[in-house]
């Protein structure tokens, strides 16, 4: 299920950015996907920006801002153990900003494998937060 306002969303950022959002958008949306049992993946606006949830995961967000140009980042919530566990195992591949986000530079190729096993995660989080690095 899909808010049509995210479309006007993405349809705002800039030409040079859309294409990067919009990478990332299907990347989360195939992931959902693939995973067994899940069964309904939403997409809405949170405080503005694009939104992924599920029944059993944790909010999914993305989105590019002005004051940080050669930017784009997917949120996470800051009080779950997602990042600090992507920290942990991805330390080498990503960039963080703190305990809320993986930063990707506008010209870098996103590393897909990496990349889909933490949106993996967080779309599953309820069923896998009490696992040792959530069940990777």
């Amino acid at each position: 299920m899909s808010d049509p306002r995210v479309k006007d969303v993405f349809n705002t950022y800039p030409k040079e950015v859309r294409p990067q959002l919009l990478n990332l958008r299907e990347m989360v949306i195939s992931t959902a996907s693939e995973i067994v049992g899940l069964e309904k993946l939403e997409e809405t606006l949170k405080w503005g920006e694009p939104s992924y949830l599920t029944k059993y995961g944790s909010t999914i967000r993305m989105d590019w801002k002005d004051k940080n140009p050669e930017q784009f980042a997917l949120y996470f919530k800051c009080t779950s153990k997602l990042v600090p566990t992507f920290k942990a195992i991805y330390k080498d591949t990503f960039q963080f900003e703190g305990n809320r986000a993986i930063v990707f530079k506008l010209d870098e190729k996103l590393p897909a494998k990496e990349l889909r096993q933490c949106i993996s995660m967080a779309l599953t989080y309820h069923k896998v937060k009490h696992l040792p690095l959530l069940g990777t």
